[in-house]
């Protein structure tokens, strides 16, 4: 079958290309995309030639990723359902995740449509919603799963470090889970997302040490440090304002540089948690949230491309030539 994708087929390279997909087996469903939310982090890395699957840092020696189609987060409209599947209608929008394709590093990609898709990678969403707002739901889900792994108190203060979209959603559930949330970043346009509710603070590191503004603020010491940055001396340096027992949740991508000293933490019994990729139940969870307003995401939407320009799209990711945050490819 003769697919349309967003396939990066070098670094720094991004082209909107026919593609060959599978033909599409009984548990599988075509899916006709209508948006997908691009993945500034995990897929800019991608196509910088900084991973090549996964979590997996690329090192020297290991195979060149490319081509491959980008992305993992997208809603469309079912156009075929296979006939082991019964809970899925044609015309129906969903989510989904990824679909089967030929002919790339990885067999697999989101922004390809139409997308052959198994059963278990889509999700069926609420019909009174404006079903935009679960087009970027595996990112949403990684800022929920990084705000609810910390045990927590309500009251308890949390710092989330870097404002991008993780950032955003890891301190909204933070939020709702009844913390004094701080979320430190470098932009104002995007930290202006967070503020204005009670339990909500902001700081900006290019006008302070977040660290002394902390220590003020928490005399007591921090509960929870979400890293959404990757940065080890970053997590270090924030040690210093945690107090005991406290909780690290690391969910930044830190390459080939991924050393953290463990004699450091220790002195202070810090817990620490590494986030990563999805669960069904984590999806479903974050899935509830954002029908019913706890996870806000269409507001953090400032960009539409449309996917014919989608190298028009990452150029600006990349040059942050101007405030950039959530970017929709409209299909």
């Amino acid at each position: 079958m003769l697919s349309h994708a967003v396939v990066f087929t070098e670094p720094n390279t991004v082209v909107y290309q026919e593609v060959e997909t599978p033909d599409p087996g009984p548990d599988q469903a075509v899916i006709r995309l209508t948006h997908s939310w691009i993945s500034n982090g995990t897929e800019g890395s991608f196509l910088r030639g900084e991973r090549i699957d996964g979590d997996t840092a690329y090192r020297e020696g290991d195979p060149w990723p490319f081509p491959m189609v980008a992305g993992y987060q997208r809603i469309g409209v079912v156009e075929w359902i296979g006939k082991n599947i019964e809970d899925l209608e044609i015309g129906e929008t969903v989510f989904s995740v990824v679909g089967s394709v030929n002919s790339m590093f990885m067999p697999r990609g989101g922004q390809v449509s139409p997308s052959v898709t198994a059963r278990g990678a889509i999700w069926k969403l609420p019909e009174a919603c404006d079903s935009l707002a679960f087009s970027g739901m595996v990112l949403t889900q990684v800022g929920y799963n990084c705000g609810v792994r910390a045990p927590i108190n309500i009251g308890d203060g949390a710092v989330v470090v870097g404002d991008g979209l993780v950032g955003q959603w890891a301190a909204q559930t933070l939020a709702w889970r009844g913390a004094e949330v701080v979320l430190v970043g470098r932009h104002d346009d995007r930290l202006n997302q967070f503020t204005g509710r009670a339990g909500r603070a902001v700081i900006n590191s290019r006008n302070m040490d977040p660290v002394e503004e902390l220590k003020r603020r928490f005399p007591d010491g921090v509960q929870v440090l979400v890293d959404t940055i990757g940065s080890t001396d970053m997590i270090a340096h924030y040690m210093t304002c945690m107090k005991k027992y406290g909780h690290i949740v690391s969910a930044g991508f830190y390459g080939t540089e991924d050393r953290l000293a463990l004699q450091p933490p220790r002195y202070q019994e810090l817990s620490i948690d590494l986030v990563s990729g999805l669960t069904p139940d984590r999806m479903d969870q974050t899935l509830a949230l954002i029908a019913n307003g706890t996870l806000e995401t269409l507001p953090l939407i400032t960009h539409h491309f449309p996917v014919s320009a989608a190298a028009k799209a990452w150029q600006l990711i990349e040059s942050k030539s101007e405030p950039v945050l959530g970017v929709i490819l409209d299909w």
